[in-house]
């Protein structure tokens, strides 16, 4: 997938969570180690998914935690592949000071719209926010796949595979309607 996307020079990103139920088998192991990323919520075990798209929807990376974990600290793992000049789209999940100030510092423009709490509200602009629905669009593609959908692999590490797989179809299909 690295060598697909290391090519790109996309001036819009998009960076967005799902969630993906896990299947029983999957969740009963005997290993207890940090390489399962399964946690508990109201549906019961799941994994969160989350992508830094490009505008036109294929991913750029992938990363895989426990549903439990919040969508602002997972988020600054993936801004380095932000490159200068480009505007990064996302939720109000990802509202925060230190994530934005994060998103300046590489060179790029967050487009972020502001929680309902702020008292200061930050630029944002509604024309770029609608592109947005692409990484949407991008989740409900990928969960096509059966095996996607629901996690049935007990390692994370393996899970990823499957899904920088089924992304790397997507890229080689994007590749072949530009041509």
């Amino acid at each position: 997938m690295e060598a697909v996307t290391e090519v790109h020079d996309g001036d819009v990103q998009m960076i967005d969570s799902s969630s993906v139920r896990v299947h029983r088998h999957a969740a009963n192991t005997s290993e207890s180690g940090g390489d399962r990323c399964v946690g508990r919520s109201r549906g019961g075990l799941t994994t969160k998914i989350y992508a830094l798209t490009d505008v036109q929807g294929p991913p750029l990376d992938l990363i895989l935690t426990p549903s439990h974990a919040a969508d602002c600290p997972t988020a600054a793992e993936l801004l380095g592949r932000l490159r200068e000049g480009t505007i990064l789209l996302a939720d109000k999940a990802y509202d925060a000071d230190w994530l934005c100030r994060g998103i300046g510092a590489a060179g790029a423009a967050p487009n972020i719209p502001s929680k309902i709490t702020r008292r200061w509200c930050a630029c944002f602009s509604a024309v770029f926010y609608r592109e947005r629905n692409r990484i949407e669009r991008f989740f409900n593609t990928i969960e096509h796949c059966r095996r996607i959908a629901t996690r049935y692999e007990k390692r994370a590490s393996n899970y990823l595979a499957m899904l920088k797989l089924a992304a790397v179809r997507l890229w080689l299909r994007h590749y072949e309607s530009k041509t």
